[in-house]
């Protein structure tokens, strides 16, 4: 006990030197605050047997290293006291004011959060956390530094409960520390998780890494040198230059996903290059860059595109040739600013330290918490709001988009146009009809890109969204959303919706609904869709997670009598009508409807085709790789087929031919159309930005083998690039 007392007296004798050193203003009343404690815990010891008072200091030590504000000092110090001693909540508000009181009252409700098995509990317990941080991010900062030290202890608990803590740690706190891009607690962290939840591979990697480390040593310090010296010749001589290990738990998840041995990994050293300004980073990357030579795809500008935790840093591989091997290096260079933020994250830019009141660039960081508490708000299952939630904070990869006022919005990376709507809100979302992306009219489920910009159409007569759109979303927010909208808005009108669709589809085709809905297909079509109800049917077609054309088909096929009497009527239909253009597709399905065929992508017999039911027009025939298929409603497509191909009857086919700019490579090409006996409806001729001359021509052609041996024959044409079909 004595070395125990010893070496507690050491920890908080350096603890109150640093408080004198960076707070020489706030010393007082820091230290007011560590002699509450004090007298607080006075007689209470740690599982490892040091004086309690020895915890609070060391989570108050650890926060003056990321350079936190004197509030957050003083409620480290405090922060087991309302729970653990005599001192009340009233007290530290009379005694020390009532920031400091928030502070240490939002930590004690931390500290009650229990990771124990049943959803209900943990959701209760997220659902606390993610309120204390968005109410104030220093209450997670405190919770942090107190976790890691609970870590750094816990060789003195029993193994369930070093299972139980280290478990917890990683699936929550590290994760937020990494959000928070606090990388030094994080990475600590991490490996102190790993150092318990799989101690075999722990020690692997320890000792193996600990054998070679001398080696490894003189590889970096070699490299160093010569960086220094080759920067010198370039005149730049103001740097700081020291090397970096890659960490236990990064190696241990290269080496678990992606199978490799601890020798197959060459980036577990990486030198770090700190200058004065971003201009000198760049000018150190031009002279590395100039003498060695930088491996392909390993390039990384986080100063012009920060990571969404703030970091910023040029990363970039090169290969040194050291004793005749050539041996890769990372190399990372940034500003001692950049450097702050690496480390330390959001404190680093701490809007208390500068007395900064109001909205802040910081705020806009924390969105994501702020995003979270709406999951709260809109989901009451605790399974899926769990599952949300740790989503959410284990993804740090993100892309930028814009406005089409300048504002920039932060979503995951993979997210949709979709998904940028419902960030906008849930109305916008909900009643989006249409998304431009850089002033294109683009898809609702085309993937976003850092730098886009983004405009929503938006229609207050709109159904909104149906149930596809789940599919479309990448985001947990939108998809909740999404959900949402149909568990309480739309169920009862979605069932009036598909059956009414139904019905008048069904009446179209001639068929009594009575006769279609047997109990016999009503169960097939219901253990088909998964369905449990034919009300649920109806909804699913209603809101289109169904089409109304497959699930009318699955009714007519499961009905065998009904499905026969359609087939012989459509084939005695078919060889009184047969021999025209307009009958030479089936529209499976649907009779006595006008057949017209599409201009955009000119379908002909063995193209793979798909009709589409205009309103007024009859049914439109496309090419089922046309680019204008996508955006049509769902519902509205039909499936189609040739019946078979008239030889009296044509089609036009379009052309396009690109080829190189020679004089005569135009007469070349009409010469071998009209050699293939097909009549030409039109041509057109131009140049285009490469200089290559590009002919776009339409042909009569009967079938699709006709296209392919056109497409086959002018390709053998020297001078000629490419010649494909058009879908325009």
């Amino acid at each position: 006990m004595n070395t125990e007392k010893e070496s507690a007296e050491v920890t908080i004798s350096n603890f109150l030197a640093k408080v004198k050193h960076y707070y020489p203003k706030d010393e007082k009343r820091i230290v007011e605050a560590f002699e509450v404690a004090r007298r607080a815990h006075e007689g209470q010891f740690r599982a490892s047997g040091r004086p309690y008072i020895t915890h609070p200091t060391t989570v108050a030590d650890i926060l003056i290293d990321m350079g936190l504000d004197v509030p957050t000092i003083c409620a480290a110090l405090l922060h087991d006291t309302v729970e653990d001693t005599y001192v009340t909540d009233k007290d530290l508000r009379e005694q020390f004011g009532d920031e400091i009181a928030y502070l240490v009252a939002g930590v004690t409700k931390l500290d009650k959060i229990k990771f124990h098995s049943t959803e209900e509990e943990q959701a209760e317990n997220m659902r606390k956390m993610f309120f204390a941080m968005a109410k104030d991010i220093r209450v997670m900062l405190i919770k942090l530094a107190d976790r890691l030290h609970n870590m750094r202890a816990l060789m003195y608990l029993s193994e369930q409960k070093q299972q139980r803590i280290a478990k917890a740690t990683l699936d929550i706190f590290a994760p937020i520390a990494g959000r928070l891009g606090i990388s030094q607690i994080k990475c600590e962290l991490e490996d102190l998780c790993l150092k318990y939840l799989d101690h075999d591979a722990y020690e692997y990697i320890t000792k193996n890494i600990s054998l070679k480390k001398q080696e490894r040593q003189e590889l970096v310090d070699d490299f160093m040198h010569e960086v220094k010296d080759e920067l010198a010749k370039s005149g730049i001589t103001d740097i700081e230059i020291s090397g970096r290990t890659k960490h236990f738990y990064s190696i241990y998840k290269k080496m678990h996903n992606q199978g490799k041995t601890l020798e197959q990994i060459y980036d577990m050293t990486a030198i770090r290059i700190i200058v004065n300004t971003i201009r000198d980073c760049y000018e150190v990357l031009g002279a590395i860059h100039a003498h060695w030579r930088p491996m392909q795809g390993r390039f990384k500008d986080y100063i012009a595109v920060p990571k969404p935790n703030m970091y910023q840093s040029l990363h970039t591989t090169v290969i040194s040739n050291d004793k005749g091997h050539n041996i890769p290096f990372e190399v990372q260079i940034r500003t001692h600013e950049m450097h702050k933020v690496a480390e330390y994250g959001i404190a680093a830019h701490w809007k208390y330290k500068e007395g900064i009141a109001g909205s802040t660039p910081m705020d806009e960081k924390l969105g994501w918490v702020k995003e979270v508490l709406y999951y709260e708000t809109q989901l009451k299952d605790s399974t899926e709001f769990l599952d949300i939630i740790r989503k959410d904070i284990s993804n740090t990869n993100e892309v930028y988009v814009f406005t089409p006022n300048g504002d920039v919005k932060s979503l995951t990376a993979g997210a949709t146009a979709l998904d940028f709507a419902y960030s906008i809100h849930s109305e916008v979302g909900n009643h989006c009809i249409g998304t431009k992306i850089n002033n294109k009219i683009m898809p609702l489920d085309t993937e976003l890109h850092t730098g886009d910009m983004v405009e929503v159409m938006t229609n207050s007569n709109s159904k909104g969204p149906s149930r596809d759109w789940l599919k479309i979303v990448k985001t947990s927010s939108a998809k909740a959303k999404i959900r949402q909208f149909f568990k309480q808005e739309l169920k009862d009108d979605y069932i009036k919706t598909g059956k009414s669709m139904i019905e008048r589809e069904v009446k179209h085709r001639g068929i009594n609904l009575a006769d279609l809905l047997t109990n016999e297909a009503i169960t097939a079509v219901c253990e088909r869709y998964m369905c449990n109800t034919l009300d649920e049917v109806y909804a699913a077609v209603g809101y289109g997670s169904l089409t109304l054309q497959q699930v009318v088909s699955k009714f007519i096929n499961s009905n065998k009598t009904l499905a026969e009497q359609l087939r012989v009527q459509q084939v005695a239909r078919r060889q009184k009508n047969g021999g025209a253009k307009k009958n030479s597709v089936i529209v499976k399905g649907v009779d006595d409807l006008l057949v017209r065929f599409s201009r955009c992508c000119s379908p002909v017999p063995g193209d793979p085709i798909i009709g589409y039911i205009s309103r007024g027009r009859g049914v439109c025939v496309h090419r089922q790789d046309c680019p204008a298929v996508k955006s049509m409603e769902k519902e509205r497509l039909v499936e189609a087929e040739w019946a078979y191909t008239n030889g009296n009857a044509t089609f036009p086919a379009t052309i396009q031919i690109i080829s190189e700019d020679k004089g005569d490579i135009f007469a070349e090409i009409t010469r071998a159309i009209v050699n293939e006996g097909l009549p030409m409806v039109a041509i057109n001729a131009r140049k285009d930005k490469k200089g290559n001359a590009v002919a776009t021509v339409t042909v009569e052609i009967s079938n699709h083998d006709q296209v392919n041996m056109l497409i086959n024959k002018l390709m053998s044409i020297p001078h000629v690039i490419n010649v494909y079909r058009t879908s325009n």
